[in-house]
């Protein structure tokens, strides 16, 4: 995380040099602020990244003769597959066609969307793994 937290850093300089040269060669107000804000969201993260490495163990990626076999790991359990998320979509599809077709379209969409969520996050509750 140290390394993450250096290049965060450094991109918050790069930006915050870049945001004053551009606020004070354009005058436009805008796109000025707009990199002042990017500035601000990078020095937070590379803010955090530095403050959390000091404070937890180091990582493979911040050992220079670390392999790859190093980092590997269980990183979680990834379903298969699933038709859910096939749903979701479909309901916020036929949801944001409301906006353009008429308000009433989302009548349809929510119940469509409110299942599928309802599966998605239920899909694994049956048989050994359903709760008593």
């Amino acid at each position: 995380m140290k390394i993450q937290g250096t290049m965060f850093i450094w991109l918050s300089a790069f930006i915050l040099i870049v945001a004053i040269v551009y606020g004070v060669w354009s005058n436009e107000p805008v796109g000025t602020t707009a990199l002042f804000l990017a500035f601000g969201l990078a020095i937070m993260i590379g803010y955090y990244l530095a403050f959390t490495a000091r404070r937890v163990d180091t990582g493979a990626q911040d050992n220079k003769e670390a392999d790859v076999a190093d980092d590997a790991g269980e990183l979680g359990f990834f379903s298969p597959h699933s038709w859910q998320p096939l749903a979701v979509g479909v309901g916020s599809a036929l949801a944001f066609m409301g906006v353009v077709f008429g308000w009433w379209l989302l009548y349809f969409s929510v119940p469509v969307i409110l299942v599928a969520i309802f599966g998605w996050v239920f899909e694994y509750y049956h048989g050994e793994n359903q709760t008593q």
